[in-house]
């Protein structure tokens, strides 16, 4: 009986003391989510309330971002009932809210924008095939519409499309070739985003040894052609080689395998160098080495990546990326160690849950994902947490923190990987693949982790993007009553503040050349520890990037920034230095090299500027006089106000002027066109290139659009656009067209390098996309 008794009051006590332990969980739980509330900035609030935040069918916003990051914790932690029903998802959920409200963690847009919501499609990266068959390539085409009209972006190679000008078999005509059907992708994605907030972004991929890769290096070279597109050349080992030894290497013909020609391969590779000096693009990736580091080599080979480069994927696989803020994971100027592993515990088991509870736009699209459960692990604030611990970002210490950070991030994440496919099973694709091996512990993802662009996210959690340095230390903003604002990097102001040399007029003279760097008035150790992009030498960031590459499962996003006064050899140096040191792939973009640059960060007191959103501080530039004599040509066209009659005309410097008459109409549209004419000629008179004007005249539309023998007018400025553009065009081919309109449409203002075309602040080159830190716009993702 004793005995008997003393077992039940145990048990008892066993039980009171598990309860007693439940109900100070359940109370740790609902303080979590009561209690964290996000600490978000002013341009934070703004950027989440005009892409994140719900809104209703009125577009007035119905969710503040404590709610946001609720919706999406609790739908991410659903997924822990599919493995195991009796799950915590109550504390799942709690911690998962954690993390995100105190911006430690932050998945990527889509899951942000769309977990807990009907659409619920939670990933940014897909790539699709794309055959050798007109059947292949449209349906190619309308893969690409869905996952756009979802909000994903996609990447293709159009390496096994066969060389422009080969014999059709079925048809016995010739082939148009990979470029031309690129076009056809560019079209698609334009027309499904007129209707979307979010943009379709793409990725171009042709592997340097196909027989059209000449005309595929230069396709872009023109401001504006396939603006939807990111290209990147895929460049083998072979290749790469017959560069450094200065021999001619083979184009092979995707559709038989056959040598076509030879070419020198320093030649090519100049050539590469040359586009990517002009204007960014294209991009390169090392498609050897990503192959070599493909996991699951018995699936299929590697052939092309996301848009933005660093998720190399296999045809119809999906990834879903987050990033840790590394800025919040220093404690008293050292890196806090304990609290990294537990955020990337929770971030790995966040990705993968992610999975689970994706809509995927294509049944293919679930099968591969779902087969190989590839998630990407990333970082922010890199920049944020080398000035915290005090290392300037082009310094032996901070390549050798990036490898010791990352090395940590990798390790913990596969190690997390390793439980969850204990707790859950591995990856279906396990068998065969690189983790496959004598001992090892199966994975649950073929892979973890991923650096990429970090874009709008990195806004919202108010740190330096990715792994990039500071853009800018100070900037000017302009605000109502055109008032400046004098913006501070809030780490600058702190330490300047602390050691007594902060002041207004300092600030404002910081915000004029955008660094710090040959201050008088800033201490050396200072000057050092915040370096922007500019100032960081080009070797520096391949270096970095290398670092990270080196503890990476999938690739790294990266620009390489490069003054305007970059040689081509510079350039050259860097992609030779990347492929050295077991890069990826590799994105530069010399400052200004865009031609519709409008923005930039003053140098030196030599360039004009304007930074993170307050206006451009312009040189003033005078037109050059209207000759006595010119020449030129005019065209009736027909519009919803009558015919309109341009006269386009030229002097010895090229286009100098327009002139337009309305028929017998008059009126309003007769004076508002001969006012636009006007303008028109005087930006021609300047220098500004007629394609730009063209650019935006085109698709603005009026309430009485006019249909002509050959389409549609929209308006007397599309118009005057499709008049000057078919001028332009007899300028280039000598020949006369007729009266049909040119395509419908402008492209929008991703075009316009440099200024953001929705609050006109200054663009940041990252990784291959553009983001706009001010508005949170990004032209991919």
């Amino acid at each position: 009986m004793g005995d008997g008794k003393n077992k039940n009051d145990k048990d008892e006590a066993v039980a009171l003391k598990r309860g007693a332990a439940e109900i100070v969980e359940a109370a740790k739980v609902q303080v979590l989510k009561t209690e964290i509330k996000p600490e978000v900035t002013e341009n934070s609030l703004k950027v989440l309330e005009r892409r994140y935040l719900k809104k209703d069918d009125d577009g007035n916003v119905i969710e503040t971002p404590a709610e946001m990051f609720r919706r999406v914790a609790e739908n991410i932690a659903s997924a822990e009932l599919i493995y195991n029903p009796g799950a915590d998802v109550e504390k799942v959920a709690a911690d998962f809210y954690e993390v995100l409200a105190k911006f430690e963690f932050v998945p990527n847009s889509p899951t942000l924008m769309n977990a807990g919501r009907d659409l619920q499609q939670l990933s940014a990266c897909f790539v699709l095939p794309v055959g050798d068959s007109m059947e292949e390539i449209f349906e190619s085409v309308k893969q690409t519409a869905l996952i756009h009209k979802s909000g994903g972006g996609t990447g293709f190679s159009f390496s096994r499309l066969r060389p422009k000008n080969s014999r059709v078999r079925s048809t016995k005509g010739l082939s148009s070739g990979p470029i031309s059907f690129m076009s056809v992708f560019n079209a698609a994605t334009e027309a499904v985003k007129q209707g979307g907030a979010r943009r379709g972004a793409n990725m171009g991929i042709l592997r340097v040894d196909h027989p059209d890769i000449l005309e595929f290096i230069t396709c872009k070279s023109e401001e504006g052609a396939i603006a939807n597109f990111n290209i990147s050349v895929a460049l083998t080992e072979k290749f790469m080689r017959a560069v450094e030894m200065d021999t001619e290497y083979d184009l092979i013909s995707p559709r038989n395998q056959e040598k076509v020609r030879s070419l020198r391969a320093r030649e090519v590779f100049d050539l590469i160098v040359t586009k990517a000096w002009e204007n960014g693009e294209p991009g390169i990736i090392f498609i050897d080495q990503i192959n070599k580091f493909n996991p699951t080599p018995q699936v299929g080979e590697i052939e092309s990546t996301n848009p933005c480069g660093e998720q190399p994927l296999l045809p119809y696989e999906s990834c879903n990326l987050g990033s840790i803020n590394l800025s919040k994971m220093v404690r008293d100027n050292r890196v806090d160690f304990n609290r990294l592993e537990r955020v990337v515990r929770l971030g790995t088991r966040f990705l993968d849950n992610v999975i689970d509870k994706n809509k995927f736009p294509l049944p293919e699209i679930e099968k591969m994902t779902k087969a190989n459960r590839k998630i990407g692990l990333g970082v922010m604030g890199f920049a944020d947490m080398l000035i915290k611990v005090g290392i300037p970002y082009d310094s032996e210490e901070a390549i050798k923190m990036a490898e010791k950070i990352m090395r940590f991030i990798n390790e913990i994440s596969h190690d997390e990987s390793a439980n969850l496919a204990r707790e859950r099973g591995p990856f279906p694709n396990f068998r065969g693949s690189i983790w496959d091996k004598p001992g090892a512990r199966p994975m649950r993802n073929a892979t973890c982790t991923t650096i990429a662009p970090t874009g709008t996210i990195s806004i919202i959690a108010g740190v330096s993007s990715g792994i990039e340095p500071l853009f800018a230390v100070s900037f000017t903003r302009n605000v109502m009553d055109k008032d400046e604002l004098t913006e501070v990097n809030p780490l600058f102001e702190e330490i300047a503040r602390k050691l007594g040399f902060y002041s207004e007029e300092l600030m404002k003279k910081i915000a004029k050349r955008g660094s710090v760097r040959g201050l008088e008035e800033i201490p050396d150790p200072i000057q050092r520890i915040f370096a922007t992009a500019m100032d960081i030498a080009p070797s520096w960031h391949i270096q970095i990037q290398a670092a990270f590459q080196k503890y990476t499962d999938n690739a790294v996003s990266k620009t390489v920034n490069f003054p305007n006064k970059a040689t081509k050899e510079d350039v050259r140096e860097v992609y030779l230095l990347a492929f050295r040191l077991g890069c990826k792939g590799v994105t530069i973009y010399r400052d200004g090299s865009r031609k519709e640059q409008v923005l930039s960060i003053k140098r030196d007191g030599k360039q004009q500027v304007s930074v993170a959103g307050s206006p451009a501080v312009f040189q003033e530039l005078s037109p050059r006089p209207r000759p006595t004599v010119t020449i030129g040509r005019t065209e009736k066209i027909k519009t919803g106000c009558g015919t309109l009659y341009v006269t386009i005309n030229e002097d010895e410097h090229g286009l100098c002027e327009i002139f337009t008459q309305m028929g017998k109409s008059g009126g309003c549209a007769a004076s508002q066109s001969e006012g636009l004419a006007r303008l028109i000629s005087l930006a021609l008179r300047v220098g500004i290139k007629g394609d730009s004007i063209v650019k935006h005249l085109r698709g603005i539309r009026c309430p009485s659009p006019a249909m002509g023998p050959g389409g549609t007018v929209l308006s007397c400025p599309d118009a005057i656009g499709i008049v000057l553009e078919r001028y332009l065009k007899w300028k280039k081919t000598g020949k006369l067209e007729d009266n049909t309109p040119l395509k419908e449409g402008r492209e929008e203002l991703d075009s316009m390098i440099g200024a953001c075309p929705e609050c006109g602040g200054v663009i940041e080159h990252e990784g291959g996309c553009l983001v706009c830190r001010i508005c949170g716009f990004s032209k991919c993702l």
